[in-house]
């Protein structure tokens, strides 16, 4: 395998500077010894400087040890996770300015404390794992911090979206299921068929497929209007940004590199902005907030009134409050849930809120006073024994018993849609948008703060296993992270009692 020359020049740094210290030599000690100056033998440990061939052998001369054995690329054991990672497409592939990160930076510390560095690498390796985490999984984890650094807000994504709403749509038009089919077909030179997933039941998961040999796109002829719509306005996002490295299914996402990952979120976000045009949406959300009451039928008539799904709305939220709101304390769930079971999974999560919120907990049972699972349970109820079959809205106030934090939390439950074409599971899900309650928050909401309020208020945990409301009904689990917790409290004062 290649290896970039900056690579190569820290190996070979990294792997002097081993040989030095193994040898118990200082670098002036080596450079004295080898004939070269101090500062010529540090750029070369640092991965700054590759010395040529005879300074090479004055090195290894003066280290006892043969050229071959000082130029090959293989690392000590205790440096092992670091060579792993320079010949892995890790530093490569991932655009590490995104975030902020200088990849000159980043092998300097490498090279600074390499030992360090070698043991977290194996640490953080170890743990994926532990977790079996794909690298489709890696990639989507580093994607969901981007977008949270950024507060999910790209302004040049939104520049291109308003660029094809001038070129292609009218102001105040709504872009059309025909309008991007056309656009594919003429512009684009991209073909659509349908494939029908009861006859293929191998592709009933996946929502479209793009053959680019063939310029054609497959759907899924079981999908709704709205993902339809959304599909076909991403296929438009890649062709308009010209998006070259992509994956080539939907919703299932096998990705060669992090660029594929950003990019079809790059995609994805382009078609929720052509799609729910910015200036509609603040217009209608400044309605909405200057409201004296909260109303939830108000709420999902906006998201019908938008022709989406409600992920597809909540997510465009989570574009447009931050920068035209200034509502940044947020974050977003969705909850996947079988009529019957009693267990729920959390099958999305994305946190511009840098406080308490709801993440990801492994063997452990979120509390059931959230308002995405009470919904949920609600929404079964009503289809078991109403023969309801629409889509519910909710709003609850809730404050976390541990830290006082409070929020508002907006929750959507609608019968689960994902995999098109597959006898009924009988699912639902529920999308969430939480807003921590703050003094901009109380500014923008006209109903948080008159007396007319009237959304249900609630003390709620993360877990059960976390919680101390040991008179709660719906409690499913034992507390038995607090009682752990509590006795290693208890036993940390006894020492210090000892003392």
């Amino acid at each position: 395998m290649n290896l970039p020359a900056d690579h190569i020049r820290l190996l070979f740094g990294l792997k002097l500077r081993q040989l030095r210290l193994d040898r118990g030599l200082s670098v002036s000690e080596l450079a004295q010894q080898s004939g070269l100056s101090v500062s010529y033998v540090t750029e070369i440990e640092k991965g700054r400087k590759y010395p040529k061939a005879d300074k090479i052998s004055a090195l290894a001369n003066a280290m006892q040890v043969d050229y071959d054995t000082l130029v090959s690329l293989k690392l000590s054991k205790k440096l092992e996770p670091i060579s792993d990672l320079l010949r892995s497409k890790f530093l490569t592939e991932i655009p590490l300015e995104l975030f902020g990160i200088d990849p000159s930076d980043l092998l300097e510390l490498l090279a600074e404390a390499p030992a360090k560095v070698s043991a977290m690498i194996r640490t953080f390796m170890d743990i994926a794992l532990s977790y079996n985490m794909s690298v489709e999984r890696l990639y989507l984890t580093m994607l969901r911090s981007y977008q949270e650094m950024h507060d999910n807000h790209f302004p040049d994504i939104e520049a291109d979206a308003d660029r094809f709403l001038n070129e292609y749509s009218s102001p105040g038009q709504f872009v059309s299921e025909a309008l991007l089919t056309n656009l594919l077909k003429t512009r684009y030179d991209v073909h659509i068929e349908y494939f029908d997933p009861l006859s293929q039941p191998e592709l009933i998961s996946l929502r479209s497929v793009f053959r680019p040999e063939h310029r054609r796109l497959h759907l899924n002829a079981g999908l709704s209007a709205e993902q339809r719509s959304f599909i076909l306005a991403r296929e438009v996002g890649f062709q308009f940004m010209n998006l070259k490295s992509r994956p080539y299914t939907y919703s299932w996402v096998e990705a060669e590199s992090f660029e594929q990952i950003l990019n079809n979120y790059k995609a994805s976000y382009f078609a929720g902005a052509i799609l729910i045009r910015r200036d509609a949406l603040v217009a209608r959300l400044s309605e909405l907030f200057a409201r004296d009451t909260w109303s939830n039928d108000a709420f999902l008539q906006l998201i019908t009134d938008f022709g989406a799904t409600p992920e597809r709305f909540f997510y465009r939220l989570s574009n447009v409050l931050p920068s035209y709101f200034g509502i940044d304390q947020l974050f977003f769930y969705r909850f996947n849930h079988t009529i019957g079971q009693t267990t729920f999974q959390l099958t999305k999560e994305m946190h511009l809120s840098r406080q308490q919120g709801p993440r990801g907990m492994v063997d452990e049972h979120y509390c059931r006073r959230w308002i995405a699972l009470t919904i949920l349970q609600e929404l079964s109820f009503m289809q078991l024994n109403k023969g309801f079959d629409g889509t519910l809205c909710r709003a609850q106030l809730s404050e976390y018993a541990n830290s006082g934090h409070q929020y508002l939390i907006v929750s959507v439950a609608h019968p689960f849609q994902a995999r098109s074409g597959e006898p009924a599971a009988q699912q639902n899900m529920s999308v969430s948008m939480c807003f921590a309650i703050n003094d901009t928050l109380r500014s923008k909401m006209k109903f948080l703060s008159t007396s007319s309020n009237d959304i249900p208020f609630r003390v709620v945990n993360e877990a059960c296993e976390r919680c101390g409301i040991f008179d709660c009904r719906e409690r499913v689990a034992a507390p038995i992270v607090l009682q752990k917790k509590r006795q290693f409290n208890s036993m940390k004062l006894a020492v210090e009692k000892l003392k």
